[in-house]
């Protein structure tokens, strides 16, 4: 085929579509647009495209690789990657705002714990900044509780975790990711008693290319009647007392809520200090129109779940697809901008692969919180109760007008 000159360069802000990667995948791309007879928008013979978006063959080429790689064994997963101003003079720090809160005051059990909390969140963001430097890239050799492949991260993440919660002696059970059972701990400390489940490090797969990472955490309170053990924790959501996540990304941030509103604190490395950065954080009420999800499984999924995905991308204004791959980064850009945040079951795995009580129920707390809905497609997430400290849940979270669309279709599909 005779290829055309390359293009001449018109300006400065010209745009171009483009296919790059390895040669494997870019190579299918260049066949398809011949086998479409779309190869006249070729520029190159080898690795990059020139198209005009309405060209009804450049279109199936396209549509074509993006179903290919659906039905691909091995699923391909699809990746893309505000602030009220703070009063330098008088900032609010975390421990500040704990204490003027009055939902918490008084309870001095719970601003201990969160002492702790935000100790351990720094001592982890510091080790995530070094650690190309300290050899913490790269897997332990071992697998998690839930078969993940564990990372050198994951391994001092816990650690950090785990201590520092245990130090603060306002702990009965604790539940991690990466323990397989629980951790009871004991302690001769009298008053009120938590019970918490967390992710010491979500997004881990991904800290070895330097993607956002974080650690979400859930603060159950102990039933006072009970003799104790770990199924203290096994409670529904809507008996949170606290949920957070903090990410460790260009900064660290540190987002909360006692079910009173949502609130960002970002560190300032130079004091040493989280700062309150945001308060009563809405998602928008004009929200974007974006949806978040590994759209690899797409061929595995429900009818209904592939009926709004179908939706989302042949409106006449498509959605917009954005899927870091690192829960809290998601589920921040979520809140923040709105949108839907999806983890559905499949015909692989029919409970999804999210977690409910460390992933599930804090991310749904926060989220309900900043005004948004989360569900399973059926059911509402804080309304499940556990049977298991690491039981799965399909997830569809965001603002409502998505999530009330997921649960319209699960009913016009007869899947309620």
């Amino acid at each position: 085929m005779k290829q055309r000159k390359n293009p001449t360069l018109t300006h400065i802000h010209q745009r171009s579509p483009i296919f790059l990667g390895c040669k494997r995948d870019v190579q299918r791309v260049i066949e398809l647009y011949k086998q479409f007879g779309a190869e006249k928008f070729m520029t190159r013979p080898t690795s990059t495209v020139s198209l005009p978006a309405s060209t009804n063959a450049v279109g199936s080429a396209i549509m074509s690789f993006a179903n290919l790689l659906r039905r691909s064994h091995s699923s391909f997963r699809f990746r893309s990657v505000m602030a009220n101003q703070v009063d330098h003079s008088n900032p609010i720090t975390l421990s500040r705002f704990i204490l003027a809160e009055q939902e918490i005051q008084g309870n001095a059990d719970l601003s201990v714990l969160f002492t702790s909390i935000e100790l351990a969140c720094k001592v982890i963001a510091s080790s995530v900044r070094r650690a190309g430097l300290t050899g913490l890239y790269g897997l332990d050799g071992s697998e998690n509780s839930t078969g993940d492949q564990v990372k050198k991260l994951d391994v001092l993440s816990n650690d950090i975790f785990v201590n520092s919660l245990k130090f603060s002696t306002k702990i009965e059970v604790m539940v991690s990711e990466e323990e397989e059972k629980p951790i009871v701990v004991q302690s001769d400390s009298t008053g009120t008693k938590y019970c918490i489940a967390f992710d010491p490090l979500d997004g881990s797969s991904n800290i070895d290319c330097n993607v956002s990472t974080g650690t979400i955490f859930a603060i159950y309170q102990r039933d006072a009647t009970s003799e104790g053990g770990y199924k203290d924790i096994l409670q529904p959501g809507s008996k949170l007392v606290s949920a957070g996540y903090c990410m460790y990304g260009s900064s660290t941030q540190l987002v909360l809520t006692w079910g009173k509103g949502v609130h960002c604190f970002t560190l300032d490395p130079t004091i040493g200090a989280f700062i309150l950065s945001q308060k009563d954080i809405r998602i928008p009420e004009e929200p974007k129109a974006i949806y978040s999800c590994n759209e690899g499984n797409y061929a595995h999924w429900d009818r209904a779940t592939k009926a709004f995905v179908d939706e989302c991308k042949t409106k006449p204004k498509p959605y917009a697809a954005r899927y870091v791959g690192s829960m809290v980064s998601d589920i921040h850009r979520t809140i923040l901008y709105g949108g839907i945040y999806l983890y559905p079951g499949s015909e692989k795995a029919k409970d999804g692969k999210l977690r409910l009580l460390y992933e599930c129920n804090p991310m749904s707390f926060i989220m309900e919180q900043a005004g948004g809905m989360s569900t399973t497609g059926t059911e509402r997430i804080l309304d499940l109760v556990p049977t298991d400290i690491h039981q799965r849940s399909p997830i569809f979270l965001g603002c409502k007008r998505d999530v009330e669309r997921v649960i319209a279709l699960y009913k016009e599909y007869n899947l309620a």
